[in-house]
Formats: C-alpha cells, sequence, structure tokens
C-alpha cells in the first residue's frame, strides 16, 4: 500500500514522502480500516517539524484523524497510534477507541468531526461553561479549529465575535455563523470587542493561536470571563500576567483534548453522541474546503502549516472526486 512518510523532521512540503509499505496487519484488540478520509490537523505539521509535544520515532506517517471502513462495511471514526498515521490506504486502530462515522456526514466531513469539534466542546462547556446569552470571542475563527468552536458557540446559544486576518476568511466566519467578525489586520480587536458588549468584554475568549492574540484577549475578557488556551498555532507562547488575571476577576484555563482519553474516555463517547445530534439538526456541520488526493497531501499538509487554508483540507483516496481552491474538480 502506500503511504506518506518523514524520515526527517523539517517543514512538511520538503519531509514528506509517499512510499510503497507494507499493508498493517491488526494485532489483538486492533482494527483493520481501509482509509476513507484523513483530516489534517495543524499538529500534523508539528508532527513534520518535530515540535508537537509527542515525537514519534523516524520513519513515521502522520496523520491523527481518520474515517475510515472495516472490512465488514462499518463506516468508523478513529485516530490512529503513531508512528503509523492516517495518511496511508490502511491503518490498524485501536478498537475500544473507534466511534461511529454520523450518518448525516460524508466521509471527509466526518473526518473532519472528532478533534476539533471534540475540543470545542470540551473548551466550551467543560473548561469555560458557556451559557447562553454569553458572548464568545473566537480567535481564527475561519480556520478548522476556530470555525468548529464558532459553530459550538451557536448552537450554544451565545453570541459569537470571530477574529480572521483579511476578507476572504472574513467571509468565510460570516456565513459559518459569526454575528460579529473582526479583520486583525485592519482593524482594533480590544475596541471592537469592546464596542459589541456595551464595554464588558467577551464572557469567554477561546484561543488556538496564543501570542498576540492572547495579548489581545485579556484586554477586552468580561468580569469572571474564562479564556480558553487550546494551542500556539502563531509559534509563540504567551507568558501570562497573574496580577492582570487577580485584578480583573477573568480565569485562564487550559485543555489538552487528549487527556480525556487517559482520564475520562466515556466523556468523550458522550460528547460524540452529543456531536453526532447536533450534526443530525443541521446545528454543526465540518466546514471542508478542500478535499485532495493523496499525491497532494504533503503540500496541503504544508499550506496548513503556513496558515493560507480556511476550515478544514481533508486527504481522500485518488479514486475520489476532489475539488480544489479554484472550484474546480479533478
Amino acid at each position: 500500500m502506500r503511504a506518506w512518510r518523514v524520515h526527517e523532521n523539517g517543514e512538511p512540503g520538503k519531509v514528506m514522502r509517499l512510499e510503497e509499505v507494507a499493508k498493517p496487519v491488526p494485532g489483538e484488540g486492533q482494527l483493520l480500516l481501509r482509509v476513507l478520509a484523513a483530516n489534517i490537523n495543524f499538529p500534523d505539521a508539528l508532527l513534520c517539524r518535530g515540535q508537537y509535544q509527542v515525537r514519534p520515532p523516524l520513519p513515521f506517517t502522520p496523520g491523527v484523524e481518520v474515517c475510515g471502513e472495516t472490512e465488514d462495511g462499518r463506516r468508523l471514526i478513529a485516530t490512529p497510534a503513531l508512528p503509523h498515521g492516517g495518511f496511508a490506504e490502511y491503518v490498524t486502530v485501536d478498537a475500544a477507541t473507534v466511534l461511529p462515522a454520523p450518518d448525516s456526514l460524508d466521509d471527509a466531513e466526518a473526518a473532519a468531526l472528532h478533534i476539533g469539534y471534540q475540543t470545542g466542546w470540551f473548551g466550551l462547556h467543560r473548561r469555560a461553561h458557556l451559557r447562553a446569552g454569553e458572548t464568545l470571542l473566537v480567535h481564527a475563527a475561519a480556520g478548522g479549529v476556530g470555525s468548529a468552536a464558532v459553530q459550538l458557540g451557536k448552537a450554544a446559544g451565545a453570541t459569537v465575535i470571530g477574529v480572521v486576518g483579511g476578507p476572504d476568511k472574513a467571509r468565510i466566519a460570516r456565513e459559518l455563523g459569526c454575528d460579529l467578525v473582526i479583520d486583525r489586520r485592519s482593524e482594533d480587536i480590544v475596541a471592537k470587542v469592546k464596542e459589541a458588549t456595551g464595554g464588558r468584554g467577551a464572557d469567554v475568549v477561546y484561543d488556538p493561536v496564543g501570542g498576540d492574540a492572547y495579548a489581545k484577549s485579556v484586554k477586552c475578557v468580561a468580569f469572571e470571563g474564562r479564556i480558553v488556551i487550546v494551542g500556539f498555532a502563531s509559534g509563540e507562547i504567551p507568558s501570562p500576567g497573574l496580577n492582570h488575571a487577580l485584578v480583573k476577576n477573568y480565569s485562564i484555563v487550559g485543555l489538552h483534548w487528549g487527556l480525556y482519553n487517559a482520564k475520562d474516555p466515556a466523556a468523550i463517547l458522550a460528547c460524540h453522541q452529543e456531536l453526532t445530534r447536533l450534526a443530525a439538526e443541521g446545528a454543526i456541520k465540518p466546514l471542508v474546503s478542500e478535499r485532495v488526493t493523496m499525491k497532494h497531501a504533503a503540500d496541503a499538509v504544508q499550506r496548513v502549516a503556513d496558515g493560507t487554508t480556511t476550515g478544514r483540507v481533508v486527504v481522500v483516496p485518488d479514486t475520489a472526486s476532489t475539488v480544489v481552491p479554484n472550484g474546480e474538480s479533478r
């Protein structure tokens, strides 16, 4: 079978190689899946660079989230264990961790439902306790992680303010349902948030960016607000001023979704059931901006790493019809 492999750390477009490898054989407690779609996550780029908190042995195959099919035709969502990730034609997965793919979503959408939406749900509901009527500020609102948080915030009855970079991403954020969109390149985030909230600020801030996004967030978070730290896509890890959190009465909460796999796996299943319900009702639907075939995976991971994509980019088999940025099929 074919699989993308990384033999040395570096930029995805340079170090990912499409190779012929042996088809995996499932061990005890494992399932063999034919990969129907593999969603690209920012951690895939960090894995290639050797900058992720987990560093699999070289060579390894990236791809942490797939929708796959068993030999008996069951469609499942899974997170393959590294070093044998999902940018391959077949993967083996732990049978105890797979989840049924919602009937309301196609393969690419189902592949994009798991990590980003689970992260959003746990971040907004378990960590920040978002309530209907509150104001939610989402950074990188047109991206894969941010777009999920926007939809989940709207589903929870919040007023959602999305921060994006550029007019194209602003358009997408509006289509996702943001009540207000702020272009960080041309508008003052702090002033716009305070104007929209009558000076009160955002009750919950969802931050997968870090760096300057976090610095702006602490200036426009409400009394008893909650800032959810999801990641550092900017590459800059901020150093919180705890004296500032004290005098303004806001909370800084972290979210490492992967810990729930080990600490509370039942909560992951319950969350998936809720996400499946919301998808069936049409309240959430992964924004799949591109479906690229296997041979284009390295280029697609690089573009995700560079921050030039919107929504989710999903790798599908070469036999599938794909949509590229200009809207043509190939």
